[in-house]
């Protein structure tokens, strides 16, 4: 859902009449070329894949959802498209000999959501169609990926608030999918991310905030509402989510606060508020009302020493809507230089 710049500047009045300081912002160091869908909300969600060998070698898949599939180098350059009509999240997740596999959420059948199954491959930077699995009955909108061990789990989730667990198998004949639980929430739901570690699945309700599922226990198993929407640190909508793993449970947890147009970092494994900060400044401009977000640790080249963070920009006029490309090193010594005594 999308915020006009009117309720941005009257969420920004309240919060400064009620006495919260501005977030620092954060350069970005590059963008991706714009999607091809101009005068449009179309670019929508990013996933990240390291080259461990040659981190510069690096790529971005993200989505086009009135058209397809990209994937960008981190110069930002188109190396491929996949006409695949409405997709709208994507992640991918390296699954060792099968390869770094990619699954989007596709809606082009708003009542039959599927999930579309791409291989990676790393060379020629290309998409290569596997097949695709059934992702539940209702219009397909998030998706997140979960590596148990050698099986690949995908989270479907769906707009009307169900997300559904497929395990999905890749074989010689193809892709197949087999359903083995499913989640429910109240309201419109999007955004998710797998902490493989503590087994949890982060699911955004757009109103209300993040809920974590714990994958351990029975699908049917109450959810805890670990970061409600408050109008100060999480502002609807609640939009894309993502992980920084440190250690055996700690690292952060980043939501995109699409009401005001910034990013509220969570602090593991208690998700505690830790900061929060804008993207804005430098070269490549500011980005508002972002949609979904990718984040990922490691060296990625001189821009992105420590982890690479990549965010939909819902405005990037006069062009149309892209990518921009953070490093995650200049994030938090951000947030630490806010954070200290003045």
């Amino acid at each position: 859902m999308r915020w006009h710049l009117t309720a941005f500047a009257f969420v920004m009045a309240s919060l400064a009449a009620a006495g919260y300081a501005q977030e620092p912002a954060v350069p970005a160091m590059g963008e991706t070329t714009p999607v091809g869908t101009a005068n449009d909300d179309a670019a929508d969600d990013p996933a990240i894949w390291r080259n461990p060998r040659s981190p510069g070698a690096s790529l971005i898949v993200a989505t086009d959802k009135k058209a397809g599939l990209y994937v960008y180098d981190l110069g930002g350059k188109v190396r491929h498209f996949v006409p695949a009509g409405r997709v709208n999240n994507v992640d991918l997740v390296d699954m060792g000999r099968q390869g770094v596999i990619v699954v989007a959420s596709d809606r082009n059948d708003e009542a039959n959501a599927r999930l579309l199954v791409y291989r990676l491959d790393r060379q020629q930077a290309h998409l290569l169609p596997l097949g695709s699995v059934d992702g539940g009955k209702g219009e397909a909108y998030g998706v997140c990926l979960w590596r148990k061990g050698r099986e690949l789990h995908a989270f479907s989730v769906l707009k009307h608030g169900v997300t559904h667990q497929v395990k999905i198998a890749i074989d010689l004949n193809g892709v197949s999918g087999n359903s083995v639980g499913s989640f429910t929430l109240a309201t419109q739901t999007e955004g998710c991310v797998v902490d493989g570690r503590s087994a949890t699945l982060f699911v955004g309700e757009e109103n209300r905030g993040i809920w974590a599922f714990d994958l351990r226990r029975s699908a049917g198993a109450s959810p805890t509402l670990v970061a409600p929407v408050d109008g100060k640190h999480l502002v609807a909508d609640v939009e894309g989510l993502a992980l920084a793993p440190r250690g055996s449970r700690g690292g952060w947890l980043v939501a995109s606060s699409q009401g005001d147009n910034a990013y509220a970092l969570y602090s593991l494994p208690e998700v505690k508020p830790a900061g929060r900060f804008r993207i804005g400044g430098g070269t490549f401009g500011s980005t508002e009302e972002t949609d979904g977000i990718a984040l990922a640790l490691g060296n990625f080249g001189p821009d992105y020493r420590q982890g690479l963070f990549v965010v939909q920009d819902g405005d990037n006029a006069p062009a149309a809507q892209n990518f921009k490309l953070v490093s995650w090193k200049d994030i938090l010594a951000a947030i630490r230089k806010s954070s200290e005594p003045k």
